[in-house]
């Protein structure tokens, strides 16, 4: 009981801290290393991106480092995201359980934006298929990394805690910016109904400079609460031993947009079979999405696809992973 009052003693002042947090930084402002709002897990995506309070292997060093307590062992996991314009983003994470201290986690991301042609003022003029434009002839191919290292540990039996250090750097070929970011996370297992409480803060650190002008991180800050409507243990609604449906809600507070809100569902056939849905609220273009997974002897292979609107290209995500126990 004693360990119980302290957890949500801990958890309470953290979602209090945060909530304030929330109100006491500008809405909407402008920021730099757009690439790293682009998560990587199609399970994730999937469910709208409301997964910070589910994830439990690799994939949730891109998401929230705390639910990398989920690995008993090692997981591994690979993503591909083909983005617009001929532009993909390809993703590696690894966690490796450390026993009686903690969970070492590795996150890699390379974001390809493709090639590009250059154009010159002074090469302005009529082309050959009669085409006028400023075309060199040349070509290059802008790009950025991520690589970072997590920890996370379990603070109670229900209270888990997660960090992650990562090295950011973009190459726009005229000019490069690197920067050091920081996230953090926190996971709640209330003890009721298989609820979950999550809190996290992603892309925390110093501003980026290009030439003369400084742009803050795109700062993200997140709670969120995940539960099962339908399982084989302690369901909000109805028992089952061969199907579960798991809902999940989250507030997205971005340093560049005004407050958005995710939501989305999991449907699993006896753990292995897996459709998938979700919906943003108050985004640009992005609005619905669905996916499917399929999981058997610790392999897993998931697949999403994002709805962007009328005037955007869908996005499609594809992650592999597997749980050595």
């Amino acid at each position: 009981m004693k360990k119980y009052l302290t957890s949500s003693l801990i958890v309470l002042v953290f979602l209090l801290t945060f909530s304030g947090s929330l109100y006491a930084f500008p809405k909407v402002g402008t920021t730099s290393f757009q690439f790293l709002e682009v998560l990587t897990s199609a399970r994730g995506s999937a469910l709208g991106n409301a997964f910070s309070s589910m994830v439990d292997n690799s994939e949730a060093e891109f998401y929230n480092p705390a639910g990398l307590t989920g690995i008993n062992n090692i997981d591994l996991s690979v993503g591909y995201v083909n983005w617009f314009l001929d532009a993909a983003q390809y993703s590696f994470a690894a966690g490796y359980y450390l026993d009686g201290y903690g969970v070492l986690g590795f996150q890699a991301m390379f974001t390809d934006v493709g090639t590009i042609g250059e154009t010159r003022v002074d090469a302005l003029g009529f082309q050959e298929d009669g085409s006028y434009n400023g075309l060199t002839g040349r070509t290059f191919r802008p790009n950025s990394i991520v690589v970072g290292v997590s920890f996370a540990r379990d603070l109670t039996d229900r209270l888990s805690l997660g960090v992650t250090a990562k090295f950011v750097h973009e190459n726009l070929v005229y000019k490069s910016a690197s920067a050091l970011a920081f996230d953090g996370g926190l996971l709640f297992k209330t003890g009721f109904r298989n609820i979950v409480i999550d809190a996290t803060i992603r892309h925390f650190g110093q501003q980026v400079k290009y030439i003369d002008e400084a742009f803050p991180l795109p700062q993200t800050f997140t709670i969120g609460v995940s539960s099962f409507l339908l399982s084989d243990k302690d369901p909000l609604i109805a028992q089952s031993d061969q199907h579960s449906v798991r809902l999940a809600y989250e507030m997205v507070q971005p340093r560049d947009y005004d407050q958005q809100h995710s939501v989305g569902m999991e449907y699993s056939f006896e753990n292995m079979f897996f459709l998938r849905g979700g919906y943003q609220f108050n985004t640009d273009e992005q609005s619905w999405s669905v996916g499917m997974g399929l999981q058997y002897d610790g392999l897993r292979v998931d697949y999403s696809y994002n709805d962007f609107g009328q005037y955007l290209d869908a996005v499609h995500r594809i992650t592999i992973g597997y749980a050595i126990k």
